[in-house]
């Protein structure tokens, strides 16, 4: 895929690195239904050129360990 085809399905990165113009930033939130619960994820895409050379996004478990380290600060158990 070329640069403007990622940014017209997941649109402009969240995060652009001043020193590495190769890389795309994506942060993005799911909560679902009235639980409450919220979901964060980060995808980073990784160009050579025009194109996408890597997409990296983190494993479920290091997702679910995300999760809680921030569940932990947003109750106030971790500063």
């Amino acid at each position: 895929m070329t640069r403007s085809q990622v940014r017209y399905l997941l649109g402009t990165p969240m995060v652009t690195d001043s020193f590495n113009k190769e890389q795309w930033d994506y942060i993005y939130y799911l909560r679902k239904g009235r639980s409450g619960h919220l979901d964060t994820r980060r995808v980073t895409v990784y160009f050579e050129g025009d194109k996408v050379a890597k997409l990296d996004k983190p494993s479920d478990a290091v997702a679910a360990k995300q999760e809680a380290s921030a569940a932990e600060i947003k109750n106030g158990r971790t500063y």
